[in-house]
């Protein structure tokens, strides 16, 4: 669904054309996506309205049906409105995590170093325990520097979700009508050198007490956009990335298979709706004793 998503639609660059993705077969193919996925969350729905489970081990998807069940919103919460959040939240949540986590791994088999430093700090902080608990993840400063020095250095989104002008408007120079698809692209944003200093390289000690953030106030930052058209699954996406990272390297060291040397390993980029690598990568975990 999302190479649909991403594929190109006459109807979004010449309006009048529209009718041409009918030929091409991509509307038909999008609503045939969309039917199976709308079947997945009715069954989804259906199926957490059956479960019964403590307070305690309630889920995102619990609290959507509460809300909805006692309308503490004020508002009427549709079955239609819950499968739209849903969509947002994981959908928007999932692919740029995964994105993240990948190249946050990389980076860390590239630098070993950093990669001791990063694993040091989580296994002093998680101590003996035999998990890593939701509340250890705001002492591993270190991780959320590198957590942020891959969403810059490799912007999940390289061009944030498209806007359209309200009105006449003048950038830069330029003169931009009103009506007029606009894209911000994160990415060039994100490595500019007027805006960072070595910018092409992975230095997560520049957000080492720094304030800057990427949750749209920063806007030499925003690998999740900014404002009301930011990605919904911010904080979603932002909180899985550092509990599985820190899991990873609480519970695992890694290395590359095979003997392959880490200045081998490929760097290159395939471009989409998200930016994965163009090669997956492939590591060999070892099972770590604290013992």
């Amino acid at each position: 669904m999302m190479m649909q998503f991403t594929a190109f639609n006459f109807g979004d660059f010449f309006p009048s054309l529209g009718w041409m993705d009918n030929l091409t077969g991509l509307v038909a193919s999008l609503k045939a996506s969309l039917r199976a996925v709308d079947a997945l969350f009715d069954q989804l729905i259906e199926e957490y309205k059956m479960l019964n489970v403590d307070e305690d081990k309630k889920d995102f998807m619990h609290i959507l049906l509460k809300l909805q069940k006692e309308g503490m919103l004020g508002v009427e919460l549709t079955k239609e409105n819950l499968k739209a959040v849903i969509l947002d939240m994981f959908v928007a949540g999932t692919g740029t995590t995964a994105a993240t986590l990948e190249w946050a791994m990389a980076e860390l088999i590239k630098n070993p170093s950093m990669m001791k430093k990063v694993q040091e700090e989580v296994r002093r902080v998680v101590g003996r325990k035999s998990k890593l608990d939701e509340t250890d993840i705001t002492h591993l400063q270190y991780l959320k520097c590198i957590i942020k020095e891959t969403l810059r250095l490799h912007a999940p989104g390289p061009l944030l979700v498209p806007r359209e002008t309200s009105a006449n408007v003048k950038l830069a120079g330029y003169n931009i009508p009103s009506k007029v698809k606009v894209y911000v692209n994160a990415w060039a944003i994100q490595r500019d050198p007027k805006l960072w200093d070595q910018p092409e390289e992975f230095l997560p000690e520049r957000f080492n007490k720094n304030p800057v953030d990427f949750k749209g106030h920063d806007f030499h930052f925003i690998p999740f956009g900014s404002g009301r058209r930011g990605c919904p699954g911010i904080a979603f996406g932002s909180a899985a990335a550092e509990y599985v990272i820190a899991n990873l390297l609480y519970h695992f060291d890694w290395k590359l298979p095979g003997g392959e040397v880490m200045k081998d390993l490929d760097m290159s980029e395939e471009y989409g709706l998200t930016v994965h690598r163009r090669f997956p990568l492939l590591l060999v975990p070892t099972l770590y004793s604290p013992n």
